[in-house]
């Protein structure tokens, strides 16, 4: 596998494991949010975002004739519409990224789960 390839798949499963730690991050204590807003300040301080624009893959969701036809009467009129799918229509976008998001977020995971656990004893933070 050739370098450029090898690093986009690592930064796609990167991101891809930064989605589970911000859905699980959301749905923490507010004393875990508390400690992670803490150790994400300090974090930025010591490893700051490095931007850059990159072209991606991106889907919509599109509406469109299927084919088939329902149709029904209505008094002596037969109406018939097109009966439509929805499809992934997929599109390239530019958009800008945190080349450092995918290395500074475990840090930050990190830090607040050690904090949590020397606080309340667990890495929740739950009371």
């Amino acid at each position: 596998m050739n370098q450029n390839r090898l690093a986009h798949l690592h930064r796609h499963l990167a991101l891809a494991g930064l989605a589970v730690m911000a859905l699980l991050a959301g749905c923490g204590t507010p004393e875990y949010r508390a400690e992670r807003a803490h150790c994400e300040a300090a974090w930025m301080l010591k490893m700051p975002p490095v931007y850059a624009r990159e072209t991606v893959i991106r889907e919509r969701s599109e509406q469109r004739p299927s084919g088939r036809t329902e149709c029904r009467a209505e008094g002596e009129a037969t109406i018939c519409e097109p009966v439509m799918q929805t499809v992934q229509v997929p599109y390239t976008a530019v958009e800008t990224v945190d080349l450092r998001k995918a290395e500074r977020d475990p840090q930050i995971a990190s830090c607040a789960a050690r904090a949590c656990s020397l606080r309340y004893g667990n890495s929740s933070c739950e009371p």
